[in-house]
């Protein structure tokens, strides 16, 4: 992205920046617990770094996670949208988790 300074204001150039969002799903490393977790987010690095270091979702804090399903999403709304499906298909989230061992 290039600026072009025009009266002391910066005005972006060039083709507009197109955010990518991800749905991900993360499973708990302890084998003892069958936990899962599913959220959005436009950095999946950043957020899974946050995960494991007890600043993510409280549901997630106490537990090291691996990332075991993501797909990408090129707006907000369609990653809220199918976040919130992913969430409450039980079956889905099974088959992910049990391909993921």
């Amino acid at each position: 992205l290039v600026f072009i300074l025009q009266r002391g204001v910066r005005f972006p150039q060039g083709p507009p920046l197109i955010m990518t969002y991800f749905v991900y799903m993360l499973r708990c490393v302890s084998v003892a617990k069958k936990r899962t977790y599913v959220g959005y987010t436009n950095n999946l690095k950043h957020r899974l770094i946050k995960h494991n270091n007890n600043k993510g979702a409280k549901y997630t804090k106490g537990n090291k996670w691996v990332i075991i399903y993501k797909r990408k999403f090129s707006t907000k709304s369609k990653a809220m949208s199918y976040e919130y499906k992913l969430k409450h298909d039980r079956k889905k989230r099974l088959e992910i988790f049990n391909k993921s061992l």
